[in-house]
């Protein structure tokens, strides 16, 4: 019941993506509609992806965070998608803005279609480690390309800040390596969630230590390419899991 919703729920997103897209070059107000349906769109569907994940029960919470995330990336490549397509409206077709909307569009997509797969997965408990850890290594991806982006974080933090979130990849490493060496489904789920956020903390903290006004230009550029080699590394550890 809850599938067919949630199936039922993300086409109508993806409908509204296109109609998003296209907006981008009409007028205002089909502009503004496009949104507010995608929003409205996006509520529902988190809505029945919430009562998806309720339903698997309280003694499966690994899943259900699985589930939370995949509707949380679906959100998040939504409102980068608004954004693009407001940075678009009313420009020329070979306008760099518009090749960012096509770029959102892609990860809106890409993430609905990784949502999807997830919901299919959960229904099957022996495949249910593996689409968690494919879509935590799709997740990085998409956060080492915003970390790589020329974009500027909106605040800065320290140095020490940056050091004390690399222990979180301390943990999810030794994590991994005893996910791979059990392939139990359970301990696969839980290495995809803590994984997930322990990258995504460390390059977070990363960028805003890096942007940090006593740090120089030299050293910034040292600190982006670490925390760039840091995650091609984790996610090179994340395949071989999969692999196993």
């Amino acid at each position: 019941c809850y599938r067919e919703n949630i199936l039922k729920t993300a086409k109508a997103l993806v409908e509204d993506t296109k109609l998003l897209v296209s907006g981008a070059a009409s007028s205002q107000d089909k502009l503004a509609q496009a949104a507010q349906s995608s929003a409205n769109t996006i509520t529902q569907l988190a809505e029945v992806v919430k009562l998806g994940a309720a339903s698997l029960g309280s003694d499966d919470p690994e899943t259900q965070v699985v589930l939370i995330n995949a509707i949380k990336d679906v959100a998040k490549a939504l409102s980068d998608l608004i954004g693009a397509t407001k940075g678009a409206a009313s420009k020329p077709a070979d306008d760099p803005s518009m090749y960012q909307l096509k770029g959102a569009a892609k990860v809106m997509v890409t993430n609905v279609t990784s949502l999807l797969k997830t919901v299919k997965a959960v229904e099957d408990e022996a495949t249910r480690g593996t689409r968690a850890l494919e879509a935590t290594i799709e997740y990085i991806k998409q956060e080492l390309t915003v970390f790589q982006s020329s974009e500027v974080p909106e605040k800065t933090s320290s140095p020490e800040e940056s050091i004390r979130m690399t222990k979180g990849i301390t943990m999810a490493t030794a994590k991994a390596v005893a996910a791979g060496n059990s392939c139990r489904q359970e301990d696969v789920i839980a290495t995809a969630n803590l994984s997930r956020k322990a990258v995504s903390d460390m390059l977070t903290a990363c960028k805003q230590a890096s942007y940090h006004p006593d740090v120089s230009k030299e050293v910034r550029e040292r600190a982006l390419h670490f925390g760039t080699e840091c995650t091609l590394g984790y996610l090179e550890l994340l395949e071989h899991v999969l692999l196993v």
